[in-house]
């Protein structure tokens, strides 16, 4: 049967990380045809992209640097070039650098926003005006709940992601005219095979932050996928400008 997203086509940025690669499942599985973009991660994406082909779904993989405006520009092209305009932009991409405060950089700082806030911008920047033509679109950025809650080590990182919910709200402002929504969902303590890189002591971690949420189980990709794609749906057309928070409870208010 159809599902609440057949015959749109959605760019999902990040695709092949934990969140990413749910994102990319849940959005085909709803019906849109989707192209995933990664950074030198051919082997996931080719992994993930045969995944959704072999579901039924429609799916292609393509690489792009989202810091350089050249290969934005290029991505959209190519992905529109192949699968028809874009209605829903799903931009997940990102990094977590932990730099302490005293030895930051400038290069540390702008490397964060770069990549966690600019390159949003560039997205949204090459994508609304066909949007724009359809009177139709959905702008998803993907923040995080540190936005809310300030913590060591991360200046650059909750910094950019501050920046990426008012980006979201004033995109909201200038395209909700034109039809399209643009939303923010701010995942909490999502457990990632990433993670493991940075927590010395999972279940310590876990532990404490169990404490934090009202919700006593870790978060999955799978509840961010959940929360995205109804905002890509129809059935969220009057939702804008929001930052919905995905987090078992953690940031209350």
């Amino acid at each position: 049967m159809p599902g609440p997203l057949t015959g749109r086509t959605a760019l999902i940025t990040g695709a092949t990380g934990g969140i990413g690669s749910a994102l990319s499942r849940r959005i085909a599985a709803h019906g849109a045809a989707i192209a995933l973009t990664h950074l030198n991660d051919h082997r996931a994406a080719e992994t993930l992209t045969a995944h959704i082909t072999t579901h039924g779904g429609t799916a292609i993989a393509l690489e792009a640097d989202l810091r350089d405006t050249d290969a934005v520009d290029d991505l959209c092209h190519r992905a529109t070039s192949r699968l028809g305009p874009i209605d829903i932009l799903i931009s997940n991409a990102g990094a977590y650098p932990r730099v302490p405060w005293p030895t930051m950089t400038p290069t540390d700082w702008h490397e964060a926003l770069n990549i966690n806030l600019t390159s949003h911008y560039l997205l949204a920047r090459a994508l609304t005006p066909t949007m724009t033509a359809r009177n139709h679109g959905r702008v998803i950025t993907i923040g995080s709940v540190l936005a809310s809650a300030g913590r060591h080590e991360l200046a650059g990182y909750i910094s950019s992601k501050a920046g990426l919910e008012g980006l979201t709200r004033a995109l909201a402002r200038e395209l909700g005219p034109s039809g399209i929504t643009a939303n923010c969902v701010a995942p909490g303590s999502i457990q990632v095979p990433a993670e493991k890189a940075v927590v010395d002591d999972p279940v310590a971690m876990t532990s404490r932050q169990l404490a934090r949420q009202c919700i006593q189980r870790r978060g999955t990709p799978d509840d961010i996928a959940a929360a995205v794609a109804f905002l890509a749906a129809d059935d969220a057309g009057f939702i804008t400008g929001q930052t919905l928070r995905v987090d078992g409870g953690w940031i209350l208010g």
